[in-house]
């Protein structure tokens, strides 16, 4: 993940590093990214409100609807880099919607339309830093799993990786929880096996 987020600060596509950014250090789906609005960040709280999703209507139309759960909206804490680059990007909409201020009710990564972006937008990008920088494969989906494994490596408990991810279920994040204990156990026993040097 720190590989593919270097990779990508080599790039000039502010946009894109700050979507990814959110993608990898909340754990957010990708309908909840483009459907954010500038009214669903607190800079002065470091915390962000999932409220809205982007859906395919009919004729492939962009829709904004409210998350299909209850768990699905939530409030998720930021860290400090995140909400920094949050605010940079607030700095350059300003500047690109000059003379026009941006409105609460905007959205933080709207198309050219106005719009939000469709999902192939991210989809293409991400393909795009994979191949270029020859990194593994990996889908935006496989972010959210790597933001809740990497939670439960740091100590987070199971309700707590639950609640920040919205997992409806909590099937869903005890799944992960056990693909990660099992990977731990693995390190343990190598670890073992290294200090007694065989």
């Amino acid at each position: 993940m720190q590989k593919f987020l270097d990779c990508l600060a080599k790039e000039d596509k502010e946009e894109i590093a700050c979507i990814f950014r959110l993608l990898a250090f909340t754990g957010m789906r990708k309908s909840e990214v483009l459907a954010l609005r500038w009214k669903d960040l607190d800079f002065f709280t470091s915390r962000l409100s999932v409220s809205q999703i982007v859906a395919y209507g009919e004729n492939n139309s962009i829709v904004y609807q409210t998350p299909k759960t209850k768990k699905s909206k939530r409030t998720i804490t930021l860290d400090p880099i995140t909400v920094s680059i949050l605010k940079k990007w607030e700095k350059t909409r300003q500047f690109l919607n000059f003379p026009q201020r941006v409105k609460p009710t905007d959205l933080v990564f709207p198309a050219e339309t106005g719009n939000a972006h469709s999902f192939d937008y991210i989809n293409y990008n991400l393909r795009c830093i994979l191949k270029k920088y020859d990194l593994p494969y990996i889908t935006p989906h496989g972010f959210r799993h790597t933001h809740c494994s990497l939670l439960f490596e740091a100590g987070a408990s199971i309700k707590e990786v639950q609640e920040r991810l919205g997992h409806e279920d909590i099937k869903t994040t005890m799944n992960i929880y056990a693909h990660v204990t099992e990977n731990t156990k693995e390190k343990t026993a190598e670890k073992f096996a290294q200090f007694l040097g065989m």
